[in-house]
């Protein structure tokens, strides 16, 4: 009796690690001035006023879990790197916002996942919309 549960506990961990893996993936990228309430971007642009809050959103598809992180860039300085733990399908926002306003130029957000660089989108601050 010992030995068949022992081997029934084998047999589902076996199953648990080939079925239950986790084959989460970054499905878009989204870049904009505003978000939807399920935290997707409402109003995608490249181009921002200084004074606005930049939005992206990755959005994750699968099933599982990992950490989803940006990397806000400037002029080749690092801005700000958050990270956000996230489970499954689903809308992860990161914002950049600056109280005196950004200066004008070119920037880049960067995706990833579990470490991983999954996409990259490039957007302008500029005072013409």
């Amino acid at each position: 009796m010992r030995q068949s549960n022992v081997h029934l506990s084998l047999t589902i961990l076996l199953a648990c690690l080939v079925g239950c893996a986790s084959n989460l993936r970054v499905a878009s990228l989204q870049l904009g001035r505003s978000l939807n309430a399920d935290s997707t971007v409402a109003s995608h642009t490249t181009r921002f006023a200084p004074e606005e809050t930049v939005y992206v959103s990755v959005i994750t598809a699968g099933v599982g879990s990992g950490t989803v992180g940006v990397r806000w860039m400037y002029a080749g300085r690092l801005m700000g790197e958050p990270t956000k733990t996230v489970r499954g399908a689903a809308a992860t926002e990161f914002h950049l916002q600056s109280a005196g306003g950004f200066p004008l130029g070119d920037y880049t957000v960067e995706a990833f996942l579990d470490g991983q660089s999954v996409g990259t989108k490039s957007f302008r601050v500029d005072n013409q919309r």
